[in-house]
């Protein structure tokens, strides 16, 4: 019933009284100016979508940047700890609106926004992991503390500093709350939270230097909050955040030593027959429990037995199909003319592409892995063995291998018509590209593209899907080479993170390219670049030297937007 008063004493003091904190700000700096529809201009409406999706699916925060040099941009975005994916994702949105409206062409802005509060910031210098203490925004609540101010005082910084050492001291998020009585029905509520970038010692320092500004901005009110760019912090007499117990640093006193202890699950009475009552129940429950977990255990020593003769099964048959795709090296060297320049079609990252003829007539593409690579030789086969149960039409067919005198050899068919981009970027060779074979190619990559990840029995990530990676057969249908970036997934997965970022830029997808997070996704931004080469016939680099762009994507995406104000006029 206690309780039940001092909650409702709480609501109702919120309800009919009223908070009148003051809106989040928003500060541009004056650190210099950009001209519209610049490079800098664009990488910041860029950076500042990118924000976007990755705040709230990044467990609330998230640092980015993109360009070179003078254009270089860094942005970050941060969400309360109590708030939800969608809430963050409205606050963000809000935020970032509010930045580009009124502060158009400022190098540097900064917007605490919301309810919860939500941070957008970004600079043309680096600031991650850097206290900074100002700008700082402060409000208060209006309502006074009509009495005993000076013991509101020393609960409140007692408070303030437990809620701090909690915060502070978090690891991947620093974020924390707390609550003390005030009165009966009054009780302080407090919550701070870091970036998450900061380490343990500027998180303490900014928080303090946060409520060091209690005495300035808010003493003798019922509430307030100070922002600053690396933290904030705010307090209440009403529940004003979703309390979670993990992050709580609760000032209630501890349980009175007279309370009893709490009884044991096992403890028994032993008055008249309960005891033996009792020991009947228990028997009851234990021993069907005993029966079940026998009869689980044996089944699952009967799952390990299965898997482990079907894994023996498996090698046994991965053995044979290797010994049956083995090439003798010198059969390898014969085809190829000793590697002969004459017969040299392509070098790469990995190796070099030689044309080759068997003894039994077939023409085949022999890549010749380069002598730097650290792949040993069981992960050299066990690659090779994932590349050939991989049947499809669109996808260039591996033939086999040779692992001798240190060399990896990797063997495919051979397509006379080479590589897509020997075509698409040709002046002359692209006009036998109608507009028909362009959608027939475009089809057939999207259809290879789908085997590898949704159709084949395992899910593959190609990483490096670009016009020179398209092969083509004679007639003209693609097939997708080049395995030596593809990662492996399994069913289930949809994402992972690599620290080594490998293909080709231009190609890459912004959250590959950035913070080496890869998935399904990062394959099909790849092929959506590739479609736009193919339909235009241009590099993704052709216009890094035009007034509209500096790259195909800007450009088709600045030519869509007129279109759009151009129609709209209309």
């Amino acid at each position: 019933m206690w309780i039940k008063l001092k909650a409702l004493s709480s609501i109702l003091s919120h309800l009919l009284i009223g908070i009148a904190l003051v809106d989040a700000n928003l500060r541009c700096y004056d650190t210099g100016n950009f001209t519209l529809n610049s490079t800098y201009g664009k990488n910041r409406d860029l950076i500042l979508a990118s924000l976007l999706p990755n705040v709230s699916a990044n467990g609330g925060f998230f640092t980015a940047s993109i360009g070179q040099d003078s254009n270089k941009i860094y942005a970050l975005g941060m969400c309360r700890g109590d708030s939800t994916p969608n809430g963050c994702y409205t606050c963000l949105n809000a935020s970032i609106q509010d930045l580009i409206a009124s502060c158009p062409n400022r190098k540097e802005a900064l917007s605490w926004g919301g309810d919860p509060p939500c941070l957008a910031r970004y600079a043309n210098r680096p600031f991650f992991g850097i206290l900074e203490l100002q700008p700082t925004d402060a409000g208060y609540n209006t309502v006074d503390i009509t009495s005993n101010l000076t013991q509101f005082d020393t609960i409140w910084e007692s408070l303030m500093d437990r809620v701090v050492s909690k915060a502070s001291s978090g690891s991947s998020t620093k974020y924390a709350t707390g609550e003390a009585d005030f009165t009966a029905f009054q009780t302080i509520h407090a919550l701070m939270q870091c970036t998450p970038d900061l380490s343990h010692k500027d998180c303490d320092s900014c928080l303090r230097q946060s409520v060091s500004n209690y005495e300035s901005c808010c003493r003798g009110k019922q509430g307030g909050y100070v922002q600053k760019p690396n933290c904030w912090f705010r307090w209440d007499l009403y529940p004003f955040y979703k309390r979670n117990a993990s992050t709580a640093a609760s000032l209630s006193p501890p349980p009175s030593p007279a309370s009893p202890p709490p009884l044991s699950v096992n403890s028994t009475s032993k008055k008249g027959d309960g005891g033996s009552h009792s020991s009947h129940t228990i028997a009851i429950i234990i021993v069907p429990i005993v029966i079940l977990v026998a009869v689980l255990i044996i089944l699952a020593v009967a799952v390990l037995l299965k898997r482990i003769k079907k894994t023996k099964r498996d090698d046994q048959n991965n053995k044979i199909r290797g010994e049956a795709l083995q090439f003798d090296f010198n059969a390898v060297r014969v085809a190829t003319d000793n590697f002969s320049d004459a017969n040299l079609l392509g070098r790469g990252g990995f190796g070099s592409i030689y044309k080759g003829q068997l003894e039994d007539g077939r023409k085949v593409a022999v890549k010749r892995l380069s002598e730097s690579s650290r792949q040993g030789e069981q992960e050299f086969k066990n690659e090779v063995m994932l590349l050939a149960k991989l049947q499809h039409r669109n996808l260039v067919r591996l033939l086999g291998l040779s692992f001798e005198q240190k060399e990896r050899i990797l063997i495919y068919e051979f397509l006379p018509n080479s590589s897509l981009d020997n075509f698409i970027f040709d002046p002359v060779k692209c006009s036998l590209l109608n507009w028909e074979k362009r959608y027939k190619i475009i089809e057939g990559i999207a259809k290879g593209l789908l085997y590898l990840h949704e159709d084949s029995q395992y899910r593959i990530i190609h990483r490096d899907l670009k016009p020179a990676n398209i092969l083509l057969d004679e007639e003209m249908n693609p097939k997708i080479s080049d395995f030596g970036m593809a990662k492996l997934f399994t069913v289930d997965q949809t994402r992972a993170d690599t620290s080594k970022v490998v293909g080709t830029y231009g190609y890459m997808a912004p959250e590959y390219a950035w913070h080496g997070k890869y998935s399904v996704k990062s394959d099909v931004y790849s092929f959506g670049v590739l479609v736009l080469e193919i339909i235009s016939g241009k590099k993704i680099s052709s216009f890094s030297n035009q007034e509209v762009g500096d790259s195909l994507l800007t450009h088709v995406s600045c030519i869509l937007w007129l279109s759009y104000y151009w129609i709209r006029i209309c």
